[in-house]
């Protein structure tokens, strides 16, 4: 019998390119994604404001909310929608006080109390016959002094920071090149301060003294006005405590909702 033909094997081969490599790649491709991410997080939280970073620090140290540093916070409000009616009512007894100044006839048209944005802003206004300081000079004078006084027995009532600022006229101050309307504004700013100081503000009370000279006028069309020399006492706003609400909570991902109580 004759021997069978052996079939000759036939091995193909693809070129140009290597073997498998597996998955490594993917794994390691992964772990890099997952470390970027993890960076970005890392940043934005660092440009958060402070109570959403204690809020987060807090979940994770605290998940369950057992603690006192609960992952539920919530963040603080405008404190002027809170604060507006205490600062309505310092300015109504304000008047009254100011009511009660020598002279008051002749300077009520010089003082001007109003709520802003900022805080309650009383001006000390002054005129051509009507001033609270001597041309010049960084003192209050008569006027001035007992306006201050009584003012500052009504702010040591009130919790709120103030602040005092100083403002000139455009007129430049003729004491010499190393005296001008800079220093002139600082100066009676301050003296407005330790005034009120001795005579009824707290000693922690004051936030800031600052002097504009003539580039904050009131009458910008008239800058030589002389209702643009002036002293200005800001009643600043309360800061707000965080309260504790759910308006605006920050909750985590993952964080069961609290059950509504009967």
């Amino acid at each position: 019998m004759a021997a069978a033909k052996t079939q000759p094997i036939i091995i193909k081969r693809k070129g140009g390119h290597g073997g498998h490599h597996g998955g490594a790649w993917k794994v390691a491709y992964a772990d890099f994604v997952t470390a970027m991410m993890a960076l970005f997080i890392v940043l934005w939280l660092m440009n958060t404001s402070k109570p959403i970073q204690e809020a987060i620090s807090g979940y994770f140290k605290d998940p369950a909310g057992t603690g006192k540093l609960m992952g539920l916070k919530t963040l603080p409000q405008p404190a002027k929608e809170v604060t507006k009616e205490s600062l309505d009512k310092v300015k109504s007894e304000l008047e009254k006080a100011i009511r009660q100044v020598a002279n008051f006839d002749k300077l009520k048209s010089q003082i001007q109390l109003t709520v802003t944005p900022e805080g309650l802003r009383i001006e000390l206004l002054e005129t051509k016959n009507g001033t609270f300081f001597d041309s010049g000079k960084p003192d209050p004078n008569g006027n001035g002094r007992e306006l201050l006084m009584t003012i500052a027995e009504e702010l040591g009532k009130a919790p709120n920071k103030i602040s005092v600022e100083g403002h000139t006229d455009s007129q430049p101050f003729s004491g010499g090149a190393n005296y001008t309307n800079w220093e002139l504004s600082v100066d009676r700013a301050n003296a407005s301060r330790r005034i009120m100081q001795q005579h009824g503000l707290r000693s922690d009370q004051v936030a800031q003294v600052r002097g504009f000279a003539d580039q904050q006028p009131r009458n910008a069309k008239d800058p030589s006005d002389p209702a643009n020399r002036r002293i200005t006492i800001l009643v600043q706003y309360l800061e707000q405590k965080v309260p504790e609400g759910p308006e605006t909570a920050i909750t985590p991902p993952g964080t069961p909702a609290p059950e509504k109580k009967p």
